[in-house]
């Protein structure tokens, strides 16, 4: 018995030595893919002018969707950073997924927004919609907001894109804080490609211990947090290392529930979130 416990032992030992070597050598070539592509996407991006895409007519439509759920403290800021963004043509679409504190009241009195009577196919099926809201300030006519039952983020999601009029939907975070140039760069990839675009993905990272003013980051610390840092490097390891090189050999399997773009068509077709 001790010698077929003696077996069972080594061979647990060599499959997990095993194991580990696997694991570091497909990391190792992960970095290596990753390389090639973040040289290959800098090249040509030194060389992008997105500028010209900003006030272009040619600039595909875009749907900026956001579900929040209890955000009352930071939501009104929130939004003033999402409407803020560089682009020419796109809506911000805010879904309430029924939330229990004050983030309706206040984003609707933030914003001076009044209930309107809007037409949509309902091609995803969601929980109940209870109204929709429009800014009635010049500044943020492209804001609307959506009040619904709770039902989860995927579904609020899915509301936000029965609603949509755009061609594309960008689905993030609420509390999430964007480039100013985010949705030009992530629209970009769909104009550029000869073949269909289903989706492109943001990187994320942890602003933890940096200073933000105005919804915009002004300076980027590494946080003092140890737990805190680690998150940092294995969000940096995710997406430049990992994402990166998965994408470059149209191998991606998700994209970032915090911040990703998608065509609107090919999402109803598959079914929704």
């Amino acid at each position: 018995m001790d010698q077929i416990g003696s077996y069972i032992s080594e061979f647990i030992q060599t499959g997990l030595l095993f194991y580990a070597i696997v694991l570091m050598f497909s990391y190792v070539l992960l970095g290596l893919v990753s390389l090639f592509a973040l040289k290959r996407y800098l090249r040509e991006s030194k060389h992008a002018k997105y500028n010209y895409l900003l006030p272009s007519f040619l600039s595909p439509s875009v749907s900026l969707i956001a579900p929040a759920y209890n955000e009352g403290l930071n939501i009104v800021e929130n939004i003033r950073s999402l409407v803020s963004l560089h682009y020419s043509n796109f809506e911000v679409i805010i879904v309430n997924d029924g939330s229990k504190d004050d983030t309706l009241s206040k984003a609707v009195e933030a914003y001076k927004m009044v209930p309107v009577d809007m037409i949509f196919n309902e091609e995803i099926k969601t929980k109940k919609i209870r109204n929709i809201y429009k800014s009635t300030l010049p500044a943020f006519r492209n804001l609307l907001l959506v009040d619904k039952e709770n039902g989860g983020k995927a579904d609020a999601l899915n509301v936000g894109i029965n609603v949509s009029s755009s061609k594309y939907v960008a689905c993030i975070d609420v509390d999430c804080i964007l480039e100013q140039d985010s949705i030009l760069k992530l629209v970009k990839p769909f104009m550029d490609k000869e073949t269909r675009v289903i989706a492109t993905g943001g990187v994320i990272r942890i602003i933890n211990s940096c200073e933000i003013k105005n919804g915009t980051i002004t300076k980027v610390k590494v946080p003092d947090n140890w737990i805190a840092r680690m998150q940092v490097l294995e969000y940096l390891r995710a997406f430049l290392l990992g994402r990166m090189a998965w994408g470059r050999i149209n191998g991606l399997l998700l994209i970032s529930g915090a911040f990703g773009m998608f065509d609107k068509d090919i999402v109803k077709k598959a079914g929704g979130i």
